[in-house]
């Protein structure tokens, strides 16, 4: 199976665990107000974005499950689908482990700021033209 398909297959099955998620939580909880299922949704991703790295950090040599395909399939694809914020997050931790505190700093706050700005930018622009 080629990489590309094996990506857009882990994506789909992870937005679909998203929404499952995101209507659970619902059913469960109720509306809160607070965005509390994305919340969920963007740690369990973190959570399992460093156990499927670190699984394949420690396993890729010994041939077997751990393949380059199926970490495109889980990370860039299913948890790439379920949360973006675990690949910046991983990013971040990368940079940290590499010894560039700098950068993964300049890294998480310029993504923070310039993410939530141009989300407001993108409203704006639709609200002009609306």
């Amino acid at each position: 199976m080629t990489p590309a398909l094996l990506v857009f297959l882990g994506a789909g099955f992870g937005g679909l665990l998203r929404h499952l998620v995101n209507i659970g939580s619902v059913k469960l909880f109720g509306i809160l107000g607070f965005p509390a299922a994305t919340m969920f949704i963007n740690v369990l991703g973190c959570f399992l974005m460093g156990v499927i790295t670190a699984l394949f950090a420690l396993r890729s040599g010994e041939g077997g499950f751990w393949t380059q395909h199926v970490r495109l399939l889980l990370t860039t694809g299913m948890l790439g689908g379920f949360t973006t914020f675990s690949t910046f997050s991983l990013e971040f931790a990368l940079l940290v482990e590499r010894g560039d505190a700098v950068q993964a700093g300049v890294y998480a706050l310029g993504s923070l700021a310039l993410c939530l700005l141009a989300v407001f930018a993108g409203m704006a622009a639709i609200r002009a033209f609306a």
